[in-house]
């Protein structure tokens, strides 16, 4: 199948396929074509150019788009998220306009905990139900590829039952998934502190490894849920599974789990809401990518992590949704690069990449995806006509994906 997209007002997110991720000032470079073209064959990007220079024989394709007047650029991805649980937290959405913080709501035995409450009672199929309703609304707006945590089960059969049912939303979507381990979330109600620790160690994961359930590990390091500490223990034990981490820190305060993830060769530390500065020089150097989620400061009134100071710093940075139904309640990727942009400062560009190709290093997956580039998988949106790319996040909530492809085929 040869599908042809011609006439396209701007062609955004061009980079090479060797290249994985970007750094500092690097993160400013939209690679682009205006007036261009873009094959696919058989799923994966082929060739693509100026309409001056498109070749015009022995071209034949199957189909052809015009897209006159409309950008082309690679789908979002979406490093973080949790769209796996079940109903919804809206009574705790009128707590915190009353005033109460995310860390109030937990200390009361809400917060995730009432997730898992609602999970437990909830049947498999009813959660994969639920779940492939997000899945769908997300890849609508423009995300190709995503990861989903487990985390609202707090016990071994629930956590497996979240995982189970994230296989069955990768077996069912054509966006990419990958699948995280997360039963370090929060102390299950019945359990002590160090209970729960050693349940994880010593059950959890070796069901999640036996049953090949997971692609990564994660663990909630921060104040008032697991401690450096817990973390270092966690992640050696999921290192024996094969499982590399993932890891939330610095979210509700710095507590030192940023230096035991990178320690342990995280992909990714997450949330760094309250980063100090001195990690920059922990992360530098490092195969690990800070991911940001302005969508969570936003929705609680919290600060916002430092990325453009990261930047600055030479840092590379990607940001992702957080999707859950307790700080993020949305998983519109088009409006967390606004924040980006409105809230942390980052260029249009900065902000695009961050969602695009550093996302992807973010999922392990920038080798195949987050750029336009030869041989890398199909995955791209058709935008509404729209003057530039930086209108994007300037229209925070103007609707602008017109027809979204994933490998190759058009599925909105």
């Amino acid at each position: 199948m040869r599908l042809l997209i011609s006439n396209i007002k701007t062609l955004a997110g061009i980079a090479d396929k060797g290249l994985l991720r970007l750094h500092g000032s690097e993160m400013q470079c939209l690679g682009t074509i205006d007036n261009a073209w873009l094959l696919v064959e058989n799923g994966l990007i082929s060739f693509f150019g100026s309409m001056n220079d498109m070749p015009s024989e022995g071209f034949a394709v199957d189909k052809e788009i015009n897209a006159e007047g409309c950008i082309v650029m690679p789908s979002w991805c979406d490093p973080h998220t949790h769209i796996v649980y079940a109903g919804s937290r809206e009574g705790e959405f009128v707590d915190k306009i009353m005033g109460l913080s995310y860390a109030e709501i937990a200390r009361r035995g809400g917060g995730i905990l009432n997730s898992a409450d609602l999970l437990h009672a909830t049947s498999e199929d009813e959660l994969y139900r639920q779940a492939m309703r997000r899945a769908e609304e997300i890849m609508r707006k423009g995300t190709g590829c995503v990861e989903i945590k487990s985390g609202y089960g707090l016990n071994t059969a629930d956590e497996l039952k979240m995982l189970r049912v994230i296989r069955r939303i990768k077996e069912s979507v054509p966006m990419r998934v990958v699948s995280t381990f997360l039963g370090a979330h929060a102390i299950g109600r019945q359990y002590s502190h160090d209970e729960y620790v050693d349940l994880i160690i010593n059950e959890m994961l070796p069901e999640v490894g036996h049953e090949k359930l997971a692609d990564y590990v994660d663990v909630f390091c921060d104040e008032g849920f697991f401690t450096p500490e817990d973390t270092d223990r966690i992640l050696e034990a999921a290192a024996r599974w094969g499982m590399k981490p993932k890891i939330h820190v610095d979210e509700l305060a710095a507590t030192g789990g940023l230096p035991v993830g990178v320690k342990h060769g995280a992909l990714s530390v997450d949330h760094l809401e309250n980063m100090p500065e001195s990690e920059f020089d922990i992360l530098k150097n490092s195969g690990t990518m800070p991911t940001v989620l302005p969508g969570t400061s936003f929705f609680l009134n919290m600060p916002y992590a430092p990325a453009r100071k990261m930047i600055n710093a030479g840092l590379g940075v990607a940001v992702a949704s957080d999707y859950n139904p307790g700080s993020t309640p949305s998983g519109d990727m088009k409006f967390v690069v606004s924040l980006a942009c409105i809230k942390m400062r980052l260029l249009p560009s900065e902000a695009i990449n961050a969602a695009t190709i550093n996302a992807a290093y973010a999922m392990g997956l920038s080798g195949d995806y987050g750029s336009i580039a030869p041989g890398k998988v199909a995955n791209f949106f058709i935008t509404e006509p729209i003057p530039s790319v930086d209108f994007i996040p300037y229209a925070y909530t103007s609707p602008i994906v017109s027809r979204v492809f994933l490998g190759g085929k058009e599925i909105v």
